[in-house]
């Protein structure tokens, strides 16, 4: 395949069109219901009978109903999830989809949605001021009256992950809100029409438009930044005082740490003063960070659980992939790392007739659809490819449907381009997976990718302090990549060390990131953007508060920096391969060219990085097995 091509090409080119026929499929919003099931329509559904359970037992509403053994139990005894494969190929008529039996693999604990990219969110200032009131004078107990019930809580409670997201949902041991249906589904009322109605208008556009913004797009983009930049011209009064918010957060986090909640509460009061959701970056970032640190001095075991009784409302799944696009237009980090990912697999797959890639984090597959595409173009005819996609189980009774219909819509495309292909879906965390449960084929090229899904594998400080485990998952899954053997291993990372176990030096890390990516938002979209708010809430605010709110095993993300992954990755008998350097002075070029000038791709220690500002925010490189691996 001749680079010149992928360089007109765009790697999003097929993402969009994806995305669209994710969007008309009949039950979409019941699926929505399922993998979030704190939904407004969902929770509505049960109100009533949450109420009543609540009457009858509000004596146990005054403790925590699950300690960490307890937790442990339920986990450990949740259902194991199966494989399913099922194989397409061009020349049928019909794709063939069979159901695969259950393998002999050791049972897999439910893990949460890796894939959940949703967050909770105040409704208000006045509701978090009361809060704040509530969960500092007065305790746990009434704390605990804002949580939905005891069988919420417990879903809620059991922690480990993804996401995420896609990032990072709490786990659901099989409880009530594991059950969701078709009857509580329709709770939406003339919501699930209007949300069709939204889908199908995004198809539409979508179909004419591809994957890729088109030129009319950034013209409209630009467009709505300088009409904000008037707005703004024209409504300036008089000189608004300026606050260092970034400071005055700084010595909040201080007090939480020392224990000083006198202290803590005076600093909360003043940093909501001057700190909006719908003000510049840093009175976003101030807003939901101090939401954080609110959740966080509730209390021990109460701050994630006070976090997730907040929820208010979710933004729908149409809503979520229309500020999807709205993201890729502004930002150059997800088209870059497609086009990354694109190149390298093509590259290994080059004269071969065999292609296995296995896909970690799958969630709905948007990086594969165009490879699929640049596949089917080979000259001398495409290979057979065989995708594995694993992530984390949903709770229920088809814990691997999410992974299923994603591939499905592969299967889709791939019978579109011509190109022959098989699916198989495994439901498990990332370290129940070993490379002898994949049936690698000897004759067969090995690919395995990662889209940020490792930020959720925790190390030895956190895995032997909590259950005394002799080996750590992220260990566990370098070792069981190695032993794939892949042509090439594509890694994404979330540059960031947030895996400290010392809160302070966790907050200051966490505030100058996310600084970053807050000022990006406000610099590359208007900031009365209802897309925008939804990015900052659902997906980046998200991420920041689970690092603040929560400890221990609760906290599930723990990404490290691109030189820690390196470390780690050689340790486990992993051998670093050279970037392309066209292929890295052709991402240069499109990012200079397409996006803000702020944006910036540099190089170290053949790591490729992307950042803002001069802050590097992620990473990617490519490994292989090491020599002896491949002797």
């Amino acid at each position: 395949m001749e680079r010149n091509q992928f360089s007109e090409d765009d790697g999003g080119d097929r993402v969009l069109p994806h995305i669209s026929r994710m969007l008309m499929e009949d039950n979409i919003v019941d699926k929505f219901l399922w993998q979030y099931p704190d939904h407004p329509a969902l929770v509505q559904a049960q109100q009533l009978f949450s109420h009543i359970l609540s009457d009858a037992s509000s004596d146990a509403l005054t403790t925590q109903p699950w300690n960490s053994g307890e937790l442990s139990s339920v986990q450990s005894s949740a259902p194991a999830p199966h494989h399913t494969s099922y194989i397409d190929t061009p020349a049928a008529a019909d794709p063939s989809v069979a159901q695969g039996n259950d393998t002999d693999d050791p049972a897999f604990f439910l893990n949460g949605m890796a894939n959940s990219k949703l967050l909770p969110a105040e409704s208000s200032g006045r509701c978090m001021d009361a809060v704040v009131s509530m969960a500092f004078f007065k305790g746990m107990e009434e704390a605990s009256k804002f949580l939905p019930g005891d069988g919420v809580t417990a879903a809620g409670s059991g922690r480990g992950q993804k996401k995420r997201l896609g990032g990072d949902d709490e786990a659901e041991p099989g409880g009530a809100m594991g059950r969701s249906s078709k009857q509580m589904a329709t709770a939406a009322g003339g919501g699930e029409e209007s949300e069709e109605a939204a889908a199908s208008e995004m198809l539409d556009k979508l179909m004419l438009t591809g994957c890729v913004p088109t030129a009319a797009d950034k013209r409209e983009l630009r467009t709505a930044m300088e009409n904000a930049a008037q707005r703004g011209r024209r409504g300036a009064g008089a000189a608004v005082q300026a606050v260092d918010l970034h400071n005055m957060l700084l010595r909040c986090a201080e007090a939480v740490a020392a224990g000083d909640r006198c202290g803590a509460v005076g600093h909360l009061e003043l940093i909501r003063r001057h700190a909006s959701p719908a003000g510049d970056g840093a009175e976003r970032l101030a807003h939901y960070l101090a939401a954080a640190l609110d959740a966080r001095l509730a209390g021990s075991g109460t701050g994630s659980r006070l976090y997730r009784s907040l929820t208010a409302r979710r933004g729908s799944l149409a809503d979520y992939l229309a500020a999807c696009r709205l993201y890729m237009a502004a930002c150059c980090f997800l088209p870059v790392h497609f086009l990354f990912s694109g190149e390298a697999v093509c590259t290994a797959a080059a004269g071969k007739g065999k292609l296995h890639i296995v896909s970690y984090g799958l969630g709905h597959g948007l990086q594969w659809p165009d490879v699929l595409r640049r596949l089917g173009q080979r000259d001398g005819g495409p290979p057979a490819v065989r995708l594995t996609g694993i992530d984390s189980p949903l709770p229920g009774f088809r814990p691997a449907e999410l992974v299923e219909d994603t591939g499905r819509r592969l299967a889709d495309c791939a019978r579109r381009f011509g190109v022959p292909f098989e699916f198989r879906a495994i439901a498990a965390k990332s370290e129940d997976v070993a490379a002898g449960d994949l049936d690698i084929d000897p004759g067969e090229v090995v690919v395995v990718e990662s889209t940020f899904h490792f930020r959720s594998l925790m190390d030895e400080s956190v895995v032997f302090a909590v259950d005394g485990a002799k080996t750590n998952p992220m260990d566990t899954v370098l070792n069981a990549i190695r032993e794939m053997r892949p042509a090439v291993f594509i890694h994404a990372v979330v540059n960031a060390s947030y895996s400290t176990a010392f809160f302070l030096t966790r907050f200051r890390e966490v505030l100058y990131n996310f600084t970053a990516l807050f000022d990006m938002m406000d610099t590359v979209l208007p900031r009365d953007n209802d897309k925008r708010l939804l990015l900052e809430r659902d997906v980046l605010a998200h991420c920041a508060v689970k690092l603040i709110a929560c400890e221990g095993a609760d906290r599930v993300l723990q990404p490290r920096s691109y030189k820690q992954w390196q470390v780690r990755s050689r340790r486990a008998g992993l051998r670093q391969l050279p970037l392309d350097r066209g292929v890295v002075q052709m991402l240069r070029d499109k990012v200079k060219k397409e996006y803000h000038k702020c944006f910036e791709i540099t190089e170290d220690r053949e790591w490729l990085l992307q950042g803002w500002k001069g802050r590097v925010l992620y990473a990617l490189s490519t490994w292989t097995a090491g020599d002896d691996d491949l002797a």
